[in-house]
């Protein structure tokens, strides 16, 4: 008997930050890379298109529809653990929560990742989430093998060796080459990393930057606009032994300061803008050094509880402070104020075609606004900024490129097999 479950189509799906809705003609939830095939088969036969959602945790309507929605949460779990090649292989609707609490129970870690667990793990991968590293890049990065269904219904897998042209591409493929239904990650064995976090001016670590990067494994820094304060987290192996932040102190930085106060102050000084750079002010000054050592989620990851908009765009890590300091100097002209820090973190050149580290090493600065906060004037105005720099988007977030400047952002994407997919 099938598994698969069809809801009324009168369902709204939402996404995460709430600005994304879609009212699909069905749903569907397959269980096994068949039933995902037969679903895909029946779609065509209705003459509707398919897409595949996650825990919806993109900022654009990639994983919107009105055709047929297919919802992952049935294609879960670790299917392979090979010690002798060093890869897991899981289902692409298991969460990234599950994926690392498993691994570390088993030794073993991905090598890199994003400071959020929620998401699923072919939506990630999908949309090219990635943390910040010198050396090691995104989750599709760590992608040994696919395996897909495409839009005939057929099953297919890929990897370097296998299909490398739609390996290439599917690894960050935004689901425009089938369902992915599961992942082969590279792991390591399971280590520490000891983090330090450390306020610092935004003019000692703009003039530091390259070497920061440079002696740091994993570097990445938070800048508060209206202020001249960032927050830095340098993140580096280590022999040991684990220490990881105190129950109390941890619940002080982690939740009452990031997560619960942050939201009082998002929410105040949406209401009443003028009130933000003060915010900032004190914001800035409040979270203080701290170091500790955990196995590498613990350390990566933290809990994401005030919602928000975010923009983020890869530049040429040559071009990231230049970048930087001119949104810095657009903020401080313009009667913009901006309640949300201005991330920044780091990425080595890859080879995936629509990777936005894809051919160059990359510098990320992302910036968000408060959930319900009107964006689009300083969401415009950084992305004038960053485009000056030859600036890809991030492909989860907000922004309003479009195909021609996609085309020249991303020469890789013209190879004979999307060209004959997806058209010239």
């Amino acid at each position: 008997m099938s598994t698969i479950s069809r809801a009324n189509r009168t369902r709204v799906w939402r996404n995460w930050a709430g600005n994304v809705t879609a009212r699909p003609a069905r749903e569907e939830s397959p269980a096994s890379a068949d039933e995902v095939a037969a679903a895909v088969r029946r779609a065509a036969e209705d003459g509707l298109t398919v897409k595949t959602v996650g825990t919806g945790h993109s900022f654009t309507a990639v994983a919107a529809t009105d055709g047929v929605l297919i919802r992952p949460d049935l294609l879960t779990g670790i299917r392979r653990i090979d010690r002798a090649a060093m890869t897991v292989t899981v289902g692409s609707g298991t969460p990234l929560r599950r994926l690392n609490a498993v691994l570390a129970r088993e030794g073993l870690t991905l090598a890199n990742m994003g400071d959020i667990m929620a998401q699923t793990v072919a939506g990630a991968v999908s949309t090219g989430t990635h943390g910040t590293g010198r050396d090691s890049g995104s989750l599709a990065a760590q992608i040994r093998a696919l395996e897909l269904v495409t839009a005939d219904g057929t099953l297919l897998t890929c990897d370097a060796d296998t299909r490398p042209e739609i390996f290439a591409a599917a690894r960050i493929g935004l689901g425009a080459l089938g369902v992915i239904t599961a992942v082969t990650f590279a792991v390591e064995p399971l280590f520490l990393l000891a983090a330090r976090e450390e306020p610092m001016s935004f003019d000692r670590v703009t003039a530091d930057f390259d070497a920061l990067y440079a002696e740091n494994e994993h570097f990445e820094f938070y800048w508060f606009p209206h202020t001249g304060n960032c927050n830095t987290k340098r993140n580096n192996r280590s022999a040991g032994p684990v220490a990881p932040p105190g129950a109390v102190s941890g619940w002080i930085d982690d939740e009452l300061l990031s997560n619960g106060l942050f939201q009082v102050a998002n929410t105040v000084g949406r209401a009443v803008p003028a009130t933000i750079p003060a915010i900032a002010r004190l914001a800035s000054r409040a979270l203080s050094p701290r170091t500790y050592t955990d196995i590498p989620y613990k350390v990566f990851t933290s809990p994401r509880r005030v919602r928000f908009l975010e923009m983020e765009y890869a530049v040429p890590r040559e071009a990231c402070t230049a970048a930087l300091r001119e949104v810095r100097a657009m903020i401080e002209r313009s009667p913009l104020k901006i309640s949300f820090p201005v991330e920044v973190r780091t990425a080595p050149a890859d080879d995936i075609t629509l990777s936005t580290a894809s051919g160059r090493d990359s510098a990320y600065i992302a910036v968000h606004l408060y959930r319900g906060t009107p964006h689009r004037a300083y969401f415009t105005a950084v992305e004038h900024i960053m485009t000056a720099h030859d600036g890809r988007p991030h492909w989860g977030k907000l922004h309003t490129r479009d195909a021609d400047y996609l085309a020249r952002a991303y020469p890789r994407f013209g190879n004979d097999y999307l060209r004959r997919v997806l058209g010239a």
